[in-house]
């Protein structure tokens, strides 16, 4: 009887967390600065963001995958129907980012064609010290944008696709003591063996804890 209660229970609590939070495409990244080869490819192998639906509001949340060393240290977006930055999600001691990032524009961006152009208040930054509290290899970040009035996520997936939104990064902590930037391009099928998103494996490690618990009471 405990365990169908317990079910009962989990089972909806997942269904609302899925209704409220819709994971959407992640994205890899591709190099436009090009200081190293070695250091391009380490960012286009383990660095991703993913982006996530939470009604009126989407989240970026990027990831750094790993194993080499590499911390994204700043971020920015140019253009789309994005409003502002809501907020930004930390994670103390590990990663620490704020608002406006210096320098404001991403570095090498018109390296891109056409070449990229931070709107104005897009963009964030780690905190010093700049690479310890950037995103290293298994940590992630989230930042939350409000969307302009009649904005929808749908929007922002299409403007991502068609490279009227885009998103850049600086990546520094390499072990070579350089740094690179990238801009997304293309969506990271996780049937290519690229590491579940962030929401993926939230949800994916709830179900097996639930299991695990489960099987655990059945045995005693």
């Amino acid at each position: 009887m405990k365990k169908k209660l317990i079910i009962a229970v989990v089972v909806p609590v997942l269904a609302l967390f899925c209704a409220t939070v819709r994971a959407g495409p992640t994205y890899r990244f591709t190099n436009i600065t090009n200081n190293s080869a070695l250091d391009a490819a380490i960012g286009e192998t383990q660095l991703f963001v993913e982006v996530i639906d939470l009604g009126g509001q989407v989240e970026f949340v990027f990831t750094n995958t790993g194993p080499q060393a590499s911390s994204i240290t700043d971020v920015y977006f140019d253009d789309g129907m994005l409003l502002g930055i809501a907020s930004i999600a930390n994670t103390p001691g590990l990663v620490e980012f704020s608002q406006f990032a210096a320098p404001p524009d991403l570095p090498g961006g018109n390296n891109a064609a056409p070449p990229f152009a931070t709107t104005a208040g897009f963009s964030a930054d780690s905190d010093p010290p700049t690479q310890p509290l950037g995103v290293n290899p298994g940590e992630f970040l989230g930042i939350t944008f409000d969307l302009q009035a009649g904005g929808l996520f749908d929007d922002i997936v299409s403007e991502l696709a068609s490279g009227t939104l885009r998103i850049g990064i600086h990546v520094q902590g390499y072990s070579s003591g350089g740094s690179e930037s990238f801009i997304n391009n293309g969506i990271a099928d996780g049937g290519n063996g690229v590491v579940p998103a962030p929401g993926a494996v939230l949800l994916g490690t709830i179900g097996v804890g639930v299991v695990s618990w489960l099987r655990r009471r059945k045995a005693l």
